[in-house]
């Protein structure tokens, strides 16, 4: 789960959104200045904020220099349409992106979730151990729970292993043999089908175009990898 920091000092915003990002699967931290977002950010694990500009105590762009002597998590700027100064100040001083007020929500969840993705493709986030990352594929193996841009995915126990084999060895090839054989734990002759048909499966839970897998790569004659 993504722990996000939504900052703003209209309440009725923050509520707003937090329950549109809480649909999301997402936990929400609140905060109504630049102040109370950077003191949250010092003892909390946060993985994207959500920041209004203009705001009473410390200001969106004092909060960003603030945040960015200490930390790279993303920041996405709320901010209304005369604000375009604002906005390029923002940007300069280490803001990620910008959504304009009012926000199209679906707008708004969508930049969220590119750059969640993004933070955690270039390693910026404090991944627990047990957890394993490739692209917006997350795998907790501590909870058996897997996310694909950050929404759960339901897997049957037998994928979820395969998938796990998989993304712990990112780019190495395993014949069906060898999936059942490591996943089954029993003799494998004359199982590809049973490991075709498990895969097909998973491509189909995980994949936006399942015939054009960005994750679940077939090597032909070889057998199947995760790209990482």
């Amino acid at each position: 789960m993504y722990n996000i920091l939504v900052c703003d000092d209209e309440k009725d915003i923050v509520s707003a959104l937090k329950i549109y990002l809480t649909a999301d699967g997402y936990q929400v931290f609140e905060a109504y200045s630049g102040k109370q977002a950077v003191e949250i950010l010092s003892k909390e694990e946060i993985h994207l904020v959500l920041m209004d500009i203009m705001m009473p105590e410390m200001d969106g762009i004092s909060a960003m220099v603030k945040i960015r002597e200490k930390s790279n998590v993303p920041v996405i700027l709320l901010t209304a349409k005369s604000e375009d100064t604002d906005k390029v100040m923002g940007l300069t001083v280490g803001a990620d992106d910008y959504v304009t007020k009012p926000f199209n929500t679906v707008e708004l969840q969508a930049r969220v979730k590119s750059q969640l993705r993004r933070y955690m493709q270039l390693g910026g986030g404090n991944v627990k151990q047990d957890t394993i990352c490739i692209g917006g594929i997350e795998l907790d193996d501590r909870t058996k729970e897997v996310t694909l841009d950050g929404e759960p995915v339901s897997l049957t126990r037998t994928e979820y292993d395969i998938l796990k084999l998989l993304m712990a060895n990112p780019g190495k090839v395993y014949s069906p043999n060898q999936i059942y054989e490591l996943v089954w734990g029993d003799n494998p002759y004359g199982t590809e089908n049973t490991v075709a048909v498990h895969i097909r499966h998973l491509r189909e839970k995980l994949e936006y175009n399942p015939a054009e897998p960005r994750y679940l790569k077939v090597v032909w004659g070889r057998g199947y990898k995760i790209e990482g």
